[in-house]
């Protein structure tokens, strides 16, 4: 890894070509600041209809490396999505067959050595969001999500927002791959129910109806279903089940501070009581914020100020039993058909999935404003939540929170160990560093080879140690050095500057190997190798063993 740690004169002025002054530069007046400008401007004007196949889709697996498997998976019920095939070819449109990523192979690497270590930290510890809440106050005629949480207020004590706003925040354990820092970023996520949720059957507001309900929610799905054949048991906070109206924890009584739930109730509670609880599917109106962030490494949890991107995705309906399958049947045949994805929507109110998920997001301007996405930016987004075999209900983290009151709290992944994936033998990392054979999609992360592939070989003791009951946690495999993480927000600044987010937002250290220019022959060979993996599962087992 290049040592940026000295500079000279010379390198300050190569900055300055590189970058330009205004981005280190803290905006004089917000006068000329509308975040939705670029967003309104580029409705109509999508020219890549297949961003919603990531990047990392085009990695080139050499019959061995299979990142794959994390996505595509036998699913379960009322995901019927059943994707494992797509580990064994590429089988994208003939439009897709060119690799569209081409940030992918953009060599920056001596922009980065321009770029102190000092103007670095001054970067990603400036604030970007304030700004963007006082700016959205002035905007007219915006339909769209308007920021409305204090996120430097934070959470208090139980995870709620310190500004009433109702998020709370969810501890889970980070999606493998991807959404480890050592791959770019820092994540945190929060939910929020509807009001009904919050209330008591006579509207008054009440705290403890709405931790019933978000209790009652998380053994819905982050409990795993009845086919891997134990009974539900989710730990969750202290609730009192007499909210409930309904035996959770299954003793026979109703009744008292319970903090295992057995049977889901057939509605939720207080002013949601005619609600349905629908397994594994969430309520219409949930809404999730989903921050990435900067790396810090001098935050433990290593959450900068800086946001790099805002996401905001909202429930708007709820699809019955016919419905689903239905969904799931047209994506089939429409790619049989070779037609291209078409979301309904505006990048200003949000773009819909057939689902009923309404998605938006924020991301940086040329100076490190926050803006809404343009419409082919978030076509991007709706990739990873529309018809993936893994999720549930379109999601990942929620389901991955952790157990009872420990997930109720802002995203730190100290002390969350290496918990296996339900069904699953090994801890999840290890089983993602074996099957992988890298420590990301395009096993570009020369510090996890460095760490953990010795000679080319996978350390399997050492990473066991983060393992449950293991005298490590996630933080030993996933949390990247310091050097790692300021050339990361380097790589992440100039694409910053360059504003062509629609070639690819990965920040890259240097132009991966393993990645596919064009598709000229579909079959990943995986399948000839006997590489396969048909049991991803976004469901961990969390519970306890001995080192």
């Amino acid at each position: 890894m290049p040592d940026y740690a000295t500079r000279a004169p010379a390198r300050r002025a190569l900055l300055a070509l590189a970058l330009g002054a205004a981005i280190f530069a803290a905006s004089t007046s917000d006068d000329d600041y509308d975040p939705t400008a670029e967003a309104r401007a580029s409705i109509g004007r999508t020219k890549n209809y297949e961003a919603v196949i990531p990047p990392q889709c085009y990695t080139k697996t050499a019959g061995v490396a299979n990142p794959c498997w994390t996505c595509h998976v036998d699913s379960e019920y009322p995901n019927v999505m059943d994707d494992w095939s797509l580990q064994e070819e590429y089988a994208f449109s003939g439009f897709a067959l060119t690799n569209r990523w081409s940030n992918l192979f953009v060599d920056r690497t001596e922009k980065m050595r321009a770029i102190a270590d000092d103007d670095v930290l001054a970067w990603i510890r400036a604030d970007n969001y304030a700004p963007l809440r006082r700016a959205m106050r002035r905007v007219e005629d915006y339909p769209g999500y308007r920021p409305d949480f204090d996120l430097h207020r934070g959470v208090d004590a139980e995870g709620f927002a310190a500004d009433g706003s109702h998020w709370r925040a969810v501890r889970f354990k980070p999606f493998p791959g991807t959404f480890w820092p050592t791959n770019g970023a820092a994540n945190d996520v929060y939910i929020r129910l509807p009001e009904a949720f919050r209330t008591t059957a006579d509207g008054t507001p009440s705290r403890a109806v709405y931790k019933v309900n978000l209790a009652i929610l998380e053994a819905s799905m982050a409990s795993p279903p009845k086919a891997y054949g134990r009974p539900m048991a989710r730990t969750v906070e202290p609730i009192d089940e007499a909210l409930a109206g309904a035996d959770l924890d299954g003793n026979g009584a109703i009744g008292g501070t319970i903090t295992t739930i057995r049977t889901l109730p057939p509605h939720y509670a207080g002013g949601a009581a005619g609600i349905r609880v629908e397994r594994l599917l969430y309520p219409t109106g949930v809404e999730f914020l989903h921050t990435v962030r900067y790396l810090d490494p001098d935050v433990a949890t290593l959450h900068a100020r800086r946001l790099k991107e805002l996401r905001y995705a909202r429930k708007t309906r709820s699809l019955d039993t016919w419905g689903i399958l239905h969904t799931y049947e047209n994506e089939v045949e429409n790619k049989e058909r070779g037609k291209l994805p078409h979301f309904a929507g505006t990048p200003l109110v949000g773009m819909l999935n057939e689902f009923g998920w309404q998605l938006q997001g924020f991301i940086e301007d040329r100076v490190g404003r926050l803006r809404v996405q343009t419409e082919e930016e978030t076509y991007s987004c709706l990739g990873c939540h529309t018809n993936l075999g893994v999720t549930v209900d379109q999601t990942f983290s929620f389901p991955r929170k952790l157990p009872g009151a420990a997930g109720w709290r802002h995203q730190d992944l100290r002390g969350i160990q290496d918990a296996p994936q339900v069904g699953h033998a090994q801890p999840e990392i290890l089983t993602y560093f074996e099957r992988v054979t890298g420590g990301d999609g395009f096993r570009a992360n020369t510090e996890i080879l460095e760490r953990f592939f010795p000679n080319g070989r996978l350390d399997k003791a050492r990473v066991r140690r983060a393992a449950i009951g293991g005298e490590d946690d996630i933080t030993a495999l996933v949390y990247p050095s310091r050097a790692r993480a300021l050339d990361l927000n380097r790589a992440s600044m100039l694409l910053v500057r360059e504003q062509a987010f629609r070639f690819g937002r990965d920040p890259m250290l240097a132009p991966p190997e393993n990645v596919h220019p064009t598709i000229e022959n579909e079959a990943t060979d995986l399948s000839r190798t006997g590489r396969v993996f048909r049991d991803g599962r976004a469901w961990l087992d969390w519970t306890p063993r001995a080192p």
